[in-house]
């Protein structure tokens, strides 16, 4: 008798969440990349972090890819676009923060309507370490950029009310929920987010993020536990596609800030970064995330030759 492959059914499905004009995300009823058990839904994407100010903080290798055009986020964006063909650009607006420019909600709706006016692909919109400046910049921006479909990363516990109310209600955008690695407070805040009237299909969540080695088996732990529970135990409160901002944590961590002066028998800052960054979006893209966010074109380019192979 021939040999038949056992195929695992699961009761639910991932919700498919339409990012600007046209990027699907999620729409998975299996496990991430299980296709010999059924509909794996639409391929994750990749997005390229860019800042509203030139990243002084950002370690050399990394400056001088972009240095003659990180001076202006448009030109920086399509940089990426022209050059590297993310699937959507993430704007992170570091001025905004109280303890650096402290850039006002207004300016940054100006800079974000320039960049999305400018571009291609869709925009996720990122704050700064503020959470409560940024229910201010994300109100403001969402007003400048309506009905877009954007992504605003993120609302969480202290600003989901006005952040959803803004950004998912008033002006049409798509709503991130962020929680801390913990199954039950991602489930607690995506409840609370549709609570206020945004629908499954107009939200994503953050689970929570970390570099490898940093606490990273949790973070794994935590999104398979989502995804087992949104599949297998069919919890429509969390069958919401996944986004993790893989750059905000891999790039500062001392493996990638470390010079080579600083620890010479560690070899090549810029191999020992790229390799956090992919090693980091490969081990959550296994777990189930449906887009990542990434700074390095190296890792751009690595982490999507891994996305085409695994859904061939």
């Amino acid at each position: 008798m021939a040999y038949k492959m056992p195929v695992q059914k699961y009761s639910g499905k991932i919700n498919e969440v339409t990012i600007g004009n046209g990027l699907k995300l999620g729409g998975e009823s299996v496990l991430p990349f299980y296709s010999f058990d059924g509909d794996i839904g639409n391929k994750p994407a990749i997005g390229m972090e860019i800042w509203d100010i030139y990243p002084e903080s950002w370690p050399k290798c990394l400056q001088e890819i972009f240095k003659d055009v990180a001076d202006d986020p448009a030109k920086w964006a399509n940089f990426c676009i022209y050059n590297y063909s993310p699937d959507f650009i993430c704007l992170k607006f570091e001025g905004a923060s109280p303890d650096g420019l402290d850039r006002s909600p207004e300016e940054c709706a100006e800079i974000a309507k320039k960049v999305a006016e400018s571009v291609s692909v869709p925009l996720v919109i990122a704050g700064c370490q503020s959470n409560e400046k940024n229910a201010k910049v994300f109100t403001k921006v969402a007003e400048a950029l309506a009905d877009k479909n954007f992504v605003f990363l993120s609302a969480v516990e202290s600003n989901y009310k006005e952040v959803g109310a803004a950004v998912g209600m008033a002006y049409g955008n798509i709503v991130a929920a962020e929680s801390s690695v913990d199954l039950n407070l991602a489930k607690q805040l995506n409840i609370l987010i549709t609570q206020l009237g945004i629908k499954p299909d107009r939200m994503v969540m953050d689970p929570g993020c970390s570099a490898v080695g940093y606490g990273f088996e949790y973070v794994v732990t935590t999104m398979d536990r989502i995804r087992l529970a949104a599949l297998q135990q069919n919890d429509t409160t969390l069958q919401v596609p996944m986004i993790l901002p893989v750059s905000f944590e891999t790039w500062k961590v001392k493996e990638s800030v470390a010079t080579e002066d600083d620890a010479p028998e560690w070899g090549s800052q810029e191999e020992r970064a790229v390799g956090m960054e992919i090693s980091t979006a490969v081990g959550v893209l296994g777990a189930g995330a449906n887009a990542v966010i990434l700074r390095h074109p190296r890792s751009v380019e690595v982490v999507r030759n891994f996305i085409n192979q695994m859904t061939e």
